[in-house]
Formats: structure tokens, sequence, C-alpha cells
């Protein structure tokens, strides 16, 4: 029994449990984010590639019908007259907060961090943090 004239302090349980749901949806909301973002960029890359295979435009020789750089599908690409473009923009790493991507080419290696610059094949994120299942975010 709490003495006359004494008041709790705290929080009851019910608002403990509002609090973390709150906090887990808001959690579960932003995590697909870092997906999409990546995803667009990669079905970009894949438009882009198709398009070459098709014969629409030529691409430079050796470089397997990937675009050269990830500006190439936000100005897009001559084909018969007409500007076709891939992306509206470069999405934002939303793990870094910026438009910088950490790039691949078709000939680098899988796990490589340096890129040789002849073309785009797959994109990741720069940061070095690490997501809650212990994998880097620019393993994803």
């Amino acid at each position: 029994m709490i003495p006359k004239g004494k008041t709790q302090r705290g929080f009851t349980l019910i608002e403990l449990i509002a609090a973390t749901t709150i906090l887990v949806t808001l959690t579960l909301l932003a995590i697909p984010l870092a997906t999409v973002s990546i995803k667009r960029v990669r079905d970009g890359i894949d438009r882009y590639k198709d398009t070459c295979d098709r014969a629409a435009f030529r691409s430079k020789a050796g470089s397997e019908c990937y675009p050269p750089d990830l500006d190439t599908l936000v100005n897009g690409e001559d084909v018969n007259g007409k500007k076709l473009k891939f992306l509206r923009r470069i999405p934002i790493d939303p793990m870094t907060h910026t438009t910088d991507w950490g790039i691949r080419s078709w000939q680098d290696d899988p796990n490589s961090d340096s890129w040789s610059g002849d073309d785009v094949f797959d994109v990741y994120s720069k940061s070095q943090r690490t997501a809650l299942d212990g994998t880097k975010y620019k393993d994803w």
C-alpha cells in the first residue's frame, strides 16, 4: 500500500507495450526501404542491358551491353532519334543517405570493393554498418 502523500513514478506495463509496439512497427517499415533502393538501380541496369541486347542502340565494344556508369541510366541513350531513359534519378542509398553507390563491373570479383571503371554490372551500399542479422549492408 502506498503511504498518503507519496506518488508513484514510472511507466505502466501498457505504456511500455505500446511504445515497444510502435518502435517495432517503425523498424519493420524501414527495412524494406533499403532493398527497394538497390532493386531500383539493379532493375535500371537490367532494362539497359535488355534494350542493348535487342540492338536498339550500340554500346561501346567489350562492355557486354552494361551501362558505362549510373548517370547513363538517368541521362538515357538515343534510340531511333528518341532519348530512352532507364531511371528518373539515382536512388538514395538509405544506409549512407547519399547517391554514392559502390559499383562492380561484370569482370570484377564479386567480393571486390574496387571498380574497374568499364561498366556497371551491380551496385551495393558503401555503408560499413552491420544489419540486425549480422551481415554487412554492403553484402546485400
